[in-house]
């Protein structure tokens, strides 16, 4: 990381986040416990499909892709996006391009590669990276996050079995190109290009030879050890930003009114000093809830900027313990037994009743994607109570002025019913560490109270009274703090 920051022109920071030579010389007097990995002993590994966790070496792929009937060819291999996409990398995957092409070879799948930058786009054209690449059949895409999101337009592959690998960090079902059937399996970047020139999740590129233009057999060889910055420094390509004056003046930003993809977003209100009284349930998820269970991506793409019509996603991926079904839940107020969960949503809103949502465990595993704890926060959420979070998503909902809660005892979840009410009190003598009391109210006129923890600090709890972290910054900045 020195080395990055020196390259980019940060070479202060570097110096003020370097390790203490005492603590590199004996590690086990400053921490808990110290974890020695010798890398030279790892195998690499492929993840999936549908779970970024579906771990295996690669070695024992081949057998699994016969035993569970994964579709053996490679649709495409992908590689970049902001995960996988550093300099080094690239000069990797080029590597073992360059070995591929001077056999004549070219990848068996398509190939396509998304810069994480403009600067890395920049200097992998200049140093030749992205021509080796091209060389082989691959795509150089713009430096967006592209497929990786569903910013991906894959008609053949709809409502199809089909396996792809990529180097990316979350393989969750639909993500990538709206279906489904697509099965992301994951690797490092020069793995998924030379499965990208085998053509195969059963080639193993450590033991399985490929065949040149004239019948021979050749290995692929390990790329070489790649320089973690270009030697030359980093092209910045294009400047494609203009900063405004440093005291905000005269800056005027402007969106169509009409317009259905972007949207001014007015801040959120802050709390009232009030407890969360008789909210309903709105949903109640099982199993895994993913960022994008709770934000579909997909067709919703176009909506990105635009947080009213992308919240009509809300949910739609996730399953409703109440309904055994996806992104429908009960509406408390019509009794409609049945109705998409967002529409639930938005009737609760135009009450001015705010509402609940339960998880399981791990709820919001995935990207850090903002729009599953703002859409929510638009929709009305007063809480998400859940099991467990997963902590980026737990961070998020913090910054939306949301109580991220969970069950004190994780059976709980088991009392939560279609039809209560609940009531989250005390909240006036919210503080770390201390639960937070909440009282069910059950149709048949029972009444049980559950405790729920938090691990919001005193920040983050002036974050949820001003009504989001932006909203509390602001009142900062305005009384000079």
């Amino acid at each position: 990381m020195a080395t990055y920051l020196k390259a980019t022109g940060r070479a202060e920071l570097a110096t003020i986040a370097d390790s203490d030579p005492e603590v590199e010389a004996n590690p086990e007097l400053f921490y808990d416990r110290v974890v020695e990995i010798d890398l030279s002993t790892l195998e690499p590994h492929v993840t999936g499909p549908h779970s970024p966790d579906r771990a295996r070496p690669i070695s024992e792929l081949a057998a699994e892709v016969e035993r569970e009937g994964f579709p053996d060819t490679v649709a495409v291999a992908l590689v970049g996006s902001c995960t996988n996409s550093s300099y080094e990398d690239m000069e990797r995957c080029a590597d073992v391009a360059r070995q591929a092409a001077a056999h004549g070879v070219s990848a068996a799948s398509g190939l396509l590669v998304t810069p994480g930058s403009e600067q890395v786009r920049a200097t992998i054209e200049r140093d030749g990276q992205q021509a080796a690449l091209e060389a082989v059949g691959a795509t150089v895409l713009a430096n967006a996050c592209g497929p990786c999101i569903g910013q991906w337009n894959r008609p053949e592959a709809r409502g199809t079995n089909n396996s792809i690998v990529t180097s990316y960090n979350r393989n969750f079902p639909s993500r990538n190109d709206g279906n489904a059937g697509t099965m992301n399996f994951i690797a490092s970047p020069e793995l998924a290009v030379a499965m990208g020139l085998g053509g195969r999740l059963s080639f193993n590129p450590l033991t399985d030879p490929l065949v040149d233009a004239d019948g021979n057999e050749f290995m692929l060889q390990p790329p070489s050890a790649a320089p973690e910055v270009p030697p030359t420094g980093f092209d910045p390509g294009a400047d494609l930003y203009l900063e405004p004056p440093e005291d905000g003046s005269e800056v005027d930003v402007r969106v169509d009114p009409t317009s259905n993809r972007l949207q001014v977003l007015d801040p959120w209100e802050a709390w009232d000093g009030k407890d969360f009284e008789d909210v309903p349930i709105l949903v109640k998820t099982q199993g895994k809830t993913t960022t994008d269970h709770i934000s579909p991506a997909g067709p919703w793409l176009r909506f990105r900027g635009h947080l009213n019509n992308l919240s009509d996603n809300m949910f739609l991926g996730a399953s409703n313990a109440f309904t055994d079904d996806n992104g429908t839940g009960k509406n408390q107020l019509s009794g409609e037994e049945i109705a998409p969960i967002p529409e639930i949503a938005r009737a609760y809103k135009a009450q001015g009743i705010r509402w609940v949502a339960i998880g399981d465990e791990n709820y919001g595993e995935g990207s850090s994607r903002e729009h599953a704890a703002m859409s929510p926060r638009m929709l009305g959420a007063a809480a998400i109570i859940t099991r467990s979070f997963a902590r980026i998503h737990e961070s998020n909902l913090k910054k939306q002025g949301l109580l991220p809660l969970t069950f004190e005892d994780s059976a709980d979840w088991e009392r939560i019913r279609d039809d209560d009410r609940m009531s989250l009190v005390g909240l006036d003598q919210l503080a770390p560490g201390r639960p937070v009391q909440a009282v069910l109210k059950h149709a048949d006129g029972s009444e049980e109270t559950i405790n729920l923890r938090h691990t919001l600090n005193n920040p983050q709890i002036e974050w949820f009274k001003a009504g989001s972290a932006m909203n509390y910054m602001k009142q900062m900045e305005e009384a000079g703090g």
